[in-house]
């Protein structure tokens, strides 16, 4: 049996880095993340990918408290409702006191809290003797630093690594320090006060003597940074108000959501702070990180993704998805990145193994679908806000990338999109489906090359369609009749070449020899959310994604049971996302499905409930739903994920029909529904430009009604029943 865990082409997951096995928090900002165990400490001998990491690098590898070496107890261990501090309660077992006597069990409290501004992790220890007589113990704070590259802790094995400097130690603070193979001295800044009685490069001894009743306060700071481009790190009060000041600023950005069933707005508010906690401040605006541990950074796919599923209702994520990935854009070609000129970025690392070229994903391309759908978010932000001075700013971008996808997109001149790596060291399957088994003809045989999938050419069809509007739009009216006709070529050729009567829906992919890999999936899914699907064939394909085979209950499997390579427990073989499941929610809803859809939708809330703090996953495993039981977790998903985060937004926007024109400032609801446990939902603040509007939408009898509540600006809400 395989011991990989496939995530990332040859760059796997080692299952032993489980995530389900021991329970964890996660704080995160900008680009640094921590993974906490649930007594506040960093324990890597023990789960392996705890850590504090900055730019792919782990910074901190421990930081473990104790009671002059006897562990304490855990009380409570919580990350606050906004996701941005974690707040973790400890006591003491009984001990001998430094002076000897011993200190009664459950009489010294430790209240930990700790949060994340910008490169340096804070933490406050408030410590409190409740016993009846004065207690004198020692106090111990234990730290290292590994620089661990993310992919050394995801299981990659180096044959070498870069030198550890002597640890350095100053007044109130200790300096670590490694210089790597790519020849950058990365260190962290250990800052401690008040002093500590004993200080070394590894531990910090607190000698501590409190009357009954009395407490005492600790704070700790490190700081990630780079010895060519030294920083100070704030005081531990000011970093805390800018950390609060910059959530608020955030949450004033998007929509609110409310409903009548308290649970389900639970599922809303925990993924609207995962949201929140993912986006990344960079200079082109914001950017949502795929997910923590293995993709806290910028991924093509997974950030245009999110940006379209959160487009209604917070459109300043698009503004700075296709700004960020505009500025990006390949303009030479490079065989060793996968780069062509026009083609959008897949993923970009800043650690050392992608500095030294020991992974390629340093600014890596190797993505088949980033392109189209970078058109498709840049066509459905303009219909969304009707930013025609945005659209203009970003119009090189467009052009450049539909010159991409009609030459080096279609590698061999017939009308499709196909991928082959250049590099052999890239990623072997290049669509969202990017594990090396994933795509396959009927009988598990791998699919030989150039490869054309199906939902690839819906993303092309869609964006061409889309950007013909926008080219109107800024008076380019031949390219505009130049798109349409292509995107109604494309649509009717699709049909012709892959759609399968024996499998009800489209074939997965096109091999090199224009052979279909005639496998069912949910790929054919997606020719729905992106409108390619034939209106004969949608049908079929909504009553196949549905099925005992494709459904388990807690959603829509990536493959189909009795495929020769189903398998519930593999990454993209038999499993279920929720990011996958909303696009293919939101296609039924374009087709009018919305039973159907409000059917994916319940799957994933129900599914949500299972989970701690309400995370739904990257994915999990692809078992049928069984009664009084739990979905099944995947080892190693990342939690929390973006477009897992996302995919309520976009499943609710297909139940309830709900499309906005920023240009004609219209609001529309076709046909809108609610799931049976709902009775009423309210969005308030849902904005275009200036102007905003509170609305209610609620069950009366058989009817949904749709109420404006509150109004400024010049806007206009139609319902279609």
């Amino acid at each position: 049996m395989n011991e990989l865990i496939e995530t990332e082409g040859d760059f796997a997951v080692h299952p032993a880095l489980s995530l389900v096995d021991d329970r964890y928090h996660v704080l995160k900002h900008n680009d640094t993340f921590a993974i906490i165990g649930r007594h506040g400490d960093i324990r890597p001998m023990k789960v392996e990918n705890h850590g504090l990491f900055h730019d792919g690098t782990r910074f901190l590898s421990r930081l473990v408290v104790d009671f002059g070496g006897v562990p304490p107890r855990l009380l409570s261990s919580a990350v606050s409702q906004n996701i941005d501090y974690l707040m973790v309660d400890l006591t003491n077992p009984q001990f001998e006191m430094a002076s000897g006597g011993e200190a009664a069990q459950d009489t010294i409290a430790v209240r930990a809290m700790t949060f994340l501004w910008e490169n340096t992790y804070y933490q406050q220890l408030e410590v409190s003797n409740y016993g009846l007589k004065p207690a004198d113990f020692t106090l111990r704070l234990r730290f290292e630093a590994d620089y661990a590259d993310i992919f050394e802790v995801r299981g990659v094995t180096r044959s070498r690594r870069g030198d550890h400097r002597d640890a350095r130690v100053e007044s109130g603070g200790v300096v670590l320090a490694y210089r790597g193979l790519d020849d950058i001295e990365r260190q962290t800044r250990i800052a401690i006060s008040p002093v500590p009685a004993r200080l070394t490069g590894d531990e910090a001894s607190f000698r501590l003597q409190l009357d009954a009743q009395e407490s005492t306060v600790i704070r700790f700071s490190a700081s990630c940074q780079y010895a060519s481009a030294p920083s100070e790190a704030l005081a531990f009060d000011e970093a805390f108000r800018r950390l609060q000041q910059r959530l608020r600023e955030k949450q004033a950005g998007a929509v609110t959501v409310e409903t009548s069933d308290t649970q389900f707005t639970d599922w809303i508010s925990a993924s609207r702070r995962d949201l929140l906690m993912l986006l990344t401040d960079t200079t082109y605006g914001l950017y949502p990180y795929a997910g923590v541990p293995w993709f806290s950074t910028v991924f093509g796919r997974d950030g245009i993704i999110t940006a379209l599923q959160t487009l209604w209702m917070y459109p300043d994520i698009a503004r700075g998805v296709l700004r960020y990935l505009a500025a990006r854009q390949a303009v030479e070609r490079d065989d060793s990145r996968d780069a062509e000129p026009g083609k959008i970025l897949h993923e970009e690392r800043k650690g050392e193994l992608a500095n030294t070229r020991e992974i390629p994903f340093g600014q890596y391309y190797g993505s088949i679908d980033s392109t189209p759908l970078f058109l498709t978010l840049a066509g459905r932000y303009y219909q969304r806000t009707g930013d025609r001075a945005f659209l203009e700013e970003l119009w090189s971008a467009v052009e450049a990338a539909l010159h991409w996808i009609d030459t080096y997109g279609d590698v061999d001149g017939d009308g499709f999109v196909e991928y082959q790596r250049k590099n052999e060291a890239g990623l072997r399957q290049q669509g969202w489906k990017d594990s090396d088994d994933s795509i396959y003809y009927a009988n598990g045989e791998m699919a030989r090359p150039a490869i054309a999938l199906c939902e690839v050419q819906g993303y092309v069809y869609e964006a061409k369609r889309l950007i013909a509007e926008a080219a109107g739009a800024l008076g380019k009216i031949a390219l505009a009749e130049r798109l349409r006709a292509e995107s109604t070529a494309l649509r009717q050729r699709f049909q012709e070449t892959f759609w399968s009567d024996d499998l009800g829906m489209y074939a997965l992919a096109l091999d090199g020899d224009k052979q279909p890999c005639l496998v069912r999936s949910s790929n054919a899914g997606h020719c729905l959310f992106s409108g390619i699907a034939g209106e004969s064939h949608a049908g079929r394909i909504a009553e196949q994604l549905l099925s005992d085979d494709l459904y388990s209950g807690w959603g829509i499997r990536t493959i189909a049971r009795g495929e020769v390579r189903y398998n519930p427990m593999s990454y993209h073989n038999g499993s279920v996302w929720p990011h996958d499941n909303a696009m293919i929610g939101y296609g039924l809803g374009r087709y009018g499905f919305k039973d159907a859809a409000t059917q994916v939708l319940t799957s994933l809330y129900e599914a949500s409930n299972h989970y701690d703090l309400r995370r739904l996953p990257e994915l999990y495993c692809g078992f049928e739903r069984r009664a009084e039981q739990s979905p099944t977790f995947y080892p190693v998903a990342c939690l929390p994920q973006a477009w897992a985060a996302g995919s309520v937004f976009l499943l609710l926007q297909a139940c309830l029909g709900l499309e906005i024109n920023g240009a004609q400032g219209l609001i529309s609801f076709n046909q809108p529904t609610l799931p049976p446990y709902l009775d009423a939902l309210t969005l308030r603040d849902l904005r275009i430009g200036e102007s905003a509007v509170d609305i209610a939408v609620t069950r009366n009898g058989s009817q949904i009604e749709v109420t404006v509540l509150k109004q400024s600006g010049d806007l206009q809400v139609v319902v279609t029943p």
